[in-house]
């Protein structure tokens, strides 16, 4: 790295240990689908839904794109700006969607019930448990010098990328996951997520308002496209901050507007059951005439 490095920015790195990740990824889809579904899927549905197929494409195709060539090579090696929306993918964007990908009944399967692993995970997934972590993991990852080791070593970075990944789908299991009874309610949803927005402000208000370099591992003689050293840890910031940030609240709108419109439809619907419960018919008033029968006559004077 340095000033020759920074002229070539745009050369072809092969990084097999990527491919032969989202090979394996993309194996294991394919077993799940041909080998494990008809013989342990449900009867009579689709194993698989078409939406669950296009959540897996999705979550594997950004994967790739955050961990391979150039993104993670530009992240890795030039711009930290980059390096934030490869972290943005890999914890806001891919866990989700690949949580959506996995059916309930295969959910079921791996977690069998009082199974040791499935206690272990259930302990991992539990919102507070998740979500510290996940935010603890966030805040480290930019000590300068994890920073700093993650840009000499090739291994170190894709391990803390591996950890952060993990530690994302832990956080992700309270509002996507796979099983119902692992998931908050859709107002706690909301909080939860709010909260999870909260912590990344810190290190991107830092980064922000920073005067100097913040990390000297990227600040070159050379900048690539000519973005200066500052400008990029304000990139960054703005990364975490605003986009992740809207990211974020984007969703907790969406399920806002969600719930209030189950809750008025809930409402619609049990105000007409009682209007329902509360009208006679013609049909009930005769009903009622037969069974209590002619009134008796009044006596004669």
């Amino acid at each position: 790295m340095g000033a020759l490095a920074a002229t070539d920015a745009w050369r072809f790195q092969f990084h097999p240990e990527v491919w032969l990740m989202v090979a394996a990824v993309v194996g294991l889809g394919f077993y799940v689908v041909r080998v494990v579904a008809p013989a342990a899927g449900p009867a009579g549905t689709a194993a698989v839904t078409r939406r669950q197929r296009l959540c897996f494409v999705a979550g594997v195709a950004l994967l790739w794109i955050s961990a391979d060539w150039p993104m993670h090579d530009i992240a890795e090696e030039y711009l930290y700006s980059v390096h934030m929306v490869q972290h943005l993918l890999i914890s806001f964007v891919v866990p989700p969607l690949l949580l959506l990908a996995v059916p309930e009944w295969l959910a079921r399967l791996i977690l069998v019930e009082d199974s040791r692993t499935a206690r272990v995970i259930r302990r991992l997934v539990h919102p507070l448990v998740a979500g510290v972590v996940f935010n603890a993991l966030q805040g480290l990852m930019h000590w300068n010098t994890l920073v700093e080791l993650s840009v000499r070593s090739g291994p170190f970075h894709y391990s803390m990328h591996l950890l952060m990944f993990a530690s994302a789908l832990a956080m992700w299991m309270p509002v996507v996951g796979p099983l119902k009874e692992l998931q908050l309610s859709e107002p706690m949803k909301m909080v939860y997520l709010f909260a999870m927005s909260i912590v990344p402000t810190v290190p991107a208000a830092w980064l922000t308002f920073a005067e100097g370099s913040v990390y000297p591992i990227y600040d070159h003689a050379q900048r690539l496209w000519g973005i200066s050293v500052t400008a990029d840890q304000q990139a960054a910031g703005a990364v975490m901050k605003v986009l992740g940030g809207l990211y974020l609240w984007t969703l907790i709108a969406i399920k806002f507007f969600r719930y209030s419109a189950a809750q008025r439809h809930a409402d619609t619907e049990e105000r007409r059951r009682r209007v329902a419960a509360n009208t006679l018919t013609t049909a009930d008033v005769e009903a009622e005439f037969e069974r209590l029968g002619s009134p008796p006559s009044e006596p004669r004077l």
